[in-house]
């Protein structure tokens, strides 16, 4: 079905292709799953599936890419559209409609496909994604899962032959992921639907692969085969994978059940032991307080009767589904949201009634787009910027960036850069200004999971020196690895508040892989197993 034929692309100015050689044939019918580090050329793989490597990105292909006989170099992507779905990294950028059920019926008006299909197949994709009660809601309304969930339906209802997703479950809740990975697997098994996905967050879909490609990065061949012969060395592995290679597990398993089939043994050796508590911050005055609040969207009730404070020293995770109110709280503490009712306190004062530049020396938001907080020409001089506005040494920012994500070319233009290299260049920007409050909305959106380990340094980090940390995530990874204490939303109301060990292992949908495979013990990561097995 897909066929690269000794594939390079560079692209302008740059000093070396960022793919060389690329052999590579994905048959009909193969759930592909693409792997790699935060910019090691995933995207830019995907990209050529339909077009847009080189036709819209430019720079140079050679080679031939081959979808179902079109050649790539010679189709343009309108001209590939009814076979190849696409669906990149920000969804929103491919909106052209104003509602959900409008978007979801665009591609196929430009198809030219009848009318009575049409709004067959519109019902059919609101009830395989869950958007059924989000059909007549404006685009812009809608949470960034929602928004996902929509750009991947409005290339489900063209009944593409093949689809390619990248990073399809970056803004989704766990069981929003698990929906929409097990109807996308629905499609390959029952429908021969050829789906190539990339995806940092392997932990919820490389049991689904039949094939995983890994990227290696800087022009290296990539490595190909079965889930298991990858995850066997890949340097990016869920932490399952990297449970059972460090108890040298065989076969090596890819999903919790896999892995609890072999964890009887180690439950045992951990059964009289306990994990390191997280360190607790000592009392002191909040640094940011919420008595009462409440805030709107015309009908839609986003925060009601929220009652949260936030000590110096403590990292707080915000989770919840989909449009439960999580950005919102941020906003709120921000200063971008003023709340209908209630009061909000940051550091001494209320944020949505300060200047901005009042209000930057006691909070640091970074949005889930982190392109919005980037303006200037080139990496070298977003990052000057920010030392001169924090009154730090030159370079700070700079250096910062170098252990989140490595190898950033400081003469790269930001939007040129991949989705976790921008949002790490949007992290060490405000990051310089070590603000007392520091607010994360999907900070791993984009991230490896080195880059992720890098985050939850600074993260520890931050804490440990007096800052507080709220991060809204899907992510329970993360939460499991950094956050000392976890705040669930539902509705728009708090549901759920206490410390990470007890609330995540309490909850099925966001309870880490380790604790699942572990349970009922109490552990959440495979470095608290590999602590307890050393010593």
């Amino acid at each position: 079905m897909i066929v690269f034929d000794h594939v390079s692309v560079t692209y302008p100015d740059a000093t070396a292709p960022v793919l060389r050689d690329v052999e590579l044939s994905i048959d009909d019918g193969e759930l592909c799953l693409v792997v790699g580090g935060t910019g090691s050329g995933k995207s830019t793989l995907l990209k050529c599936i339909n077009g847009l490597v080189p036709h819209f990105t430019g720079g140079t292909l050679s080679g031939r890419v081959v979808v179902d006989g079109r050649d790539t170099q010679s189709h343009r992507p309108r001209e590939l559209a009814d076979l190849v779905g696409y669906v990149g990294q920000d969804p929103t950028s491919g909106f052209v409609a104003d509602t959900v059920e409008d978007e979801l019926a665009y591609g196929m008006e430009s198809l030219g496909v009848e009318a009575a299909t049409m709004r067959r197949r519109v019902e059919e994709t609101l009830d395989l994604l869950g958007l059924s009660d989000v059909r007549d809601r404006p685009l812009l309304t809608l949470s960034a899962g929602q928004q996902q969930r929509v750009a991947i339906g409005s290339v489900l209802t063209m009944h593409p032959r093949v689809l390619v997703l990248d990073e399809p479950t970056s803004a989704l809740d766990p069981p929003a992921a698990e929906e929409v990975l097990a109807a996308l697997t629905r499609l390959v098994h029952d429908l021969g639907l050829t789906i190539v996905i990339a995806e940092h967050r392997l932990e919820r879909v490389v049991q689904y692969a039949d094939r995983v490609v890994h990227v290696p990065g800087h022009g290296v061949a990539l490595q190909v085969g079965t889930p298991r012969e990858v995850m066997a060395s890949s340097p990016v592995a869920p932490p399952v994978v990297r449970l059972g290679r460090r108890l040298g597990w065989s076969p090596l398993p890819l999903s919790v059940r896999e892995a609890r089939a072999e964890a009887a043994g180690l439950r045992e050796r951990l059964r009289e032991r306990t994990p390191a508590r997280r360190p607790q911050p000592p009392s002191a005055a909040p640094v940011a307080t919420l008595r009462g609040l409440a805030v709107t969207y015309g009908d839609v009730v986003a925060l009601a009767g929220i009652d949260l404070t936030v000590a110096p020293g403590e990292v707080v995770a915000v989770m919840g589904r989909n449009g439960a109110g999580k950005s919102t709280l941020l906003n709120v503490l921000s200063g971008l949201t003023r709340p209908d009712s209630g009061r909000v306190d940051v550091a001494g004062a209320a944020p949505a009634q300060l200047p901005a530049a009042d209000v930057v020396r006691r909070v640091a938001l970074v949005p889930q787009n982190p392109a919005d907080l980037l303006w200037a020409e080139t990496v070298r001089a977003e990052c000057a910027a920010a030392d001169r506005e924090a009154g730090v040494a030159p370079g700070a920012s700079y250096a910062l960036l170098g252990t989140l994500a490595p190898g950033v070319d400081e003469e790269a233009h930001p939007r040129d850069l991949s989705e976790g290299q921008r949002l790490a260049v949007a992290l060490a920007v405000l990051l310089a200004r070590r603000p007392p409050l520091l607010l994360l909305d999907e900070p791993t959106r984009g991230l490896d999971y080195a880059a992720k380990d890098r985050l939850a340094g600074i993260v520890r980090d931050l804490a440990a020196n007096g800052h507080a940390v709220v991060f809204a995530t899907h992510d329970v990874e993360l939460v499991a690895e950094v956050a000392t204490r976890v705040v669930v939303l539902a509705d728009g109301e708090i549901v759920s508040d206490g410390s990470a060990d007890v609330v995540v292992t309490a909850s099925p949908a966001f309870a880490p892989q380790v604790a699942k495979v572990l349970a009922p013990l109490p552990w959440l990561t495979v470095a608290q197993v590999e602590e307890a097995l050393a010593g």
